[in-house]
């Protein structure tokens, strides 16, 4: 054999036990962070309830917001499911083109946090976590009448009940830091993609419950009171 082919052979062989060493490494890394601790820690350890203050404060301070809750369970300190819930409304005069627009919807989330704490069994967290969101809703848009400068006609405009729907996904990271007894305090930091949505002859609406004013995506963050069951 000449000393090319052998290189050749020997360079070939150092690959393949590199790609398989690889591949050995991303199997094992996957295996493990879908694995829980085993401890004596039970798998169930309770439920929490939680509202979000932003929304509130938004719906009282700006002409938009919304009133949200959220039940989360508790696996093993380190996996939690969570179901968010909430109204969100607006109601929002423009200055410059004269449209009215308002709304009033449910909508709902579902998803998983994992506690990213080495020390899973801690009295705080901090979490990384994934949502699908959906919401359905109907919106009215409206202009008052006023005369075309030209032919001195009304020129009002008005749409009511026009039926949208959202679909979009969060990517969540936040904390959870326990105050006393049962209760904590914990905010997030959100990135909001949406998926899907209802396309109108009028455009995009201005507002949609949950996700905020209407784009392809956005920041968002949540302020919780949270309270352990």
């Amino acid at each position: 054999m000449t000393r090319q082919p052998f290189i050749s052979i020997s360079i070939r062989r150092l690959a393949i036990s590199l790609l398989l060493l690889l591949a050995t490494s991303a199997m094992q890394a996957q295996t493990k962070f879908f694995t829980m601790e085993k401890d004596s820690i039970p798998l169930f350890r309770g439920f929490s309830v939680s509202f979000d203050l932003v929304g509130a404060a938004m719906m009282a301070l700006s002409d938009y917001g919304q009133y949200e809750g959220a039940l989360r369970i508790n696996l093993h300190d380190e996996w939690f499911p969570i179901i968010e819930a909430g109204l969100g409304r607006a109601k929002h005069d423009d200055e410059v083109t004269r449209l009215n627009y308002s709304t009033s919807a449910p909508y709902f989330r579902i998803g998983i946090d994992r506690n990213l704490l080495k020390n899973k069994h801690g009295v705080n967290r901090l979490y990384g976590g994934l949502r699908y969101a959906y919401t359905s809703y109907k919106v009215d848009i409206s202009r008052p009448d006023f005369p075309d400068p030209v032919w001195q006609w009304d020129t009002g405009y008005g749409m009511k009940d026009v039926s949208c729907y959202y679909h979009w996904l969060e990517a969540v990271v936040g904390i959870d830091a326990k105050i006393f007894g049962p209760l904590h305090l914990g905010w997030s930091v959100r990135y909001k993609r949406r998926i899907a949505h209802s396309k109108q002859d009028f455009g995009e609406t201005w507002y949609v419950p949950g996700f905020g004013t209407s784009s392809d995506s956005k920041i968002g963050g949540t302020f919780n009171v949270i309270i352990d069951i």
